[in-house]
């Protein structure tokens, strides 16, 4: 089991083969040539190190805005080494352990990964972050958290896939993992894990396991991690080590008999068509498999329906042609009424699709 280190005034960060103590900060933070300075990513590392050893018990955190603006929150380092632990003991790892930062620091998981590194001793193998996070990779590091669209891009090209293979622990979340790239991973020789949390929770609170012999659709919570459902179906987290407050989510989930959960989807993304309710998370999971191209389902105002359904696809992504076969396929009320071509289809900083900035351009669209 791993060692851990909670006091702040102790830890170190072994970046490559260098072991800096939280002393040295300010001096790599002047420093111009320290750490590759001139790289916008290490220097938000220095800062985050800077912000991480200063003398308040509270950091500051952005939520991704994936559906709405998005927010700041203080939270509580206590709270965020908490969390750490929680998933270092969850996966094993021990000190020495190198662990893959590729993911921005204005976020709650990039934070995470140098949380989990301060406090359990781990070694920090550094890639700035980019859709193809093992491109010029030199080492396989032990762990490493990243998002589904950059597992999807990494399994494209074979020697990042090969680098993807020997990775010990691998944690995606951000986003879901759809069908096809599920069925990829589920075969692979390493521990790959969909997790599951919010910025409140600061990162993840349950996990379930994508391949091998425990490979499961349901999430399992961390331990001292309670759950329940609302009268609204939605989950309801009681985590005490991360989040000072009892949580209502807006993610709809079911449970079995173990108190497993999974997700049917959010709550703001239900669409009410002619009193018909309609969840957009299992219209796309339907489509994409036929699809295979980017695309957002969305709704419109409709004076007849209340809301009538709509695809947002790109410029010469997908043929009305193959958009109307595949909707085919979907229970009658399921299909979408328009096809709008945009562009690009928006995403958030952590590479959601921004469902409020979608169901916007739609509306605009409809109304020239």
């Amino acid at each position: 089991m791993a060692q851990f280190i909670t006091d702040i005034n102790k830890q170190t960060i072994t970046i490559g083969n260098r072991c800096y103590r939280m002393s040295d900060i300010a001096k790599l933070r002047s420093s111009a040539n320290s750490l590759h300075a001139e790289n916008h990513f290490y220097s938000s590392l220095i800062d985050f190190l800077a912000e991480w050893s200063n003398e308040s018990d509270y950091l500051k955190v952005h939520t991704s805005g994936s559906t709405g603006t998005p927010k700041e929150l203080w939270v509580e380092k206590k709270r965020m080494m908490k969390s750490a632990m929680m998933t270092v003991s969850f996966l094993g790892l021990q000190k020495n352990d190198t662990a893959h930062l590729c993911m921005p620091l204005q976020y709650i998981a990039g934070k995470m990964v140098v949380v989990r590194a301060l406090v359990a001793g781990l070694r920090l193998i550094i890639s700035t972050p980019c859709g193809n996070p093992l491109r010029e990779i030199t080492e396989i590091p032990v762990f490493s958290a990243m998002t589904p669209m950059q597992v999807f891009n990494t399994v494209q090209i074979d020697r990042e896939n090969e680098a993807l293979k020997q990775i010990n622990q691998l944690i995606i979340g951000g986003g879901s993992i759809d069908k096809t790239l599920n069925d990829i991973l589920a075969t692979y020789p390493n521990a790959i894990w969909s997790t599951y949390g919010m910025t409140e929770t600061l990162s993840h609170i349950a996990l379930r396991r994508l391949n091998g012999a425990n490979a499961s659709e349901w999430y399992t919570p961390l331990p001292n991690v309670s759950l329940s459902r609302s009268t609204e179906g939605t989950l309801i987290i009681n985590a005490p080590d991360v989040a000072p407050q009892i949580l209502e989510t807006n993610d709809i989930v079911e449970f079995n008999s173990q108190n497993q959960f999974r997700i049917i989807g959010r709550k703001d993304n239900i669409i009410n068509t002619g009193g018909i309710k309609v969840q957009i998370e299992q219209v796309e999971d339907l489509l994409k498999p036929l699809l295979k191209r980017p695309f957002i389902i969305t709704a419109v105002p409709d004076s007849k329906f209340g809301e009538r359904i709509v695809l947002l696809t790109e410029h010469n992504s997908l043929t009305e042609e193959k958009i109307k076969n595949a909707m085919e396929t979907l229970p009658i009320y399921w299909r979408a009424k328009e096809i709008i071509t945009i562009d690009k289809l928006p995403q958030t900083g952590t590479g959601k699709p921004d469902r409020a900035k979608a169901k916007r351009l739609a509306t605009e669209a409809t109304n020239r």
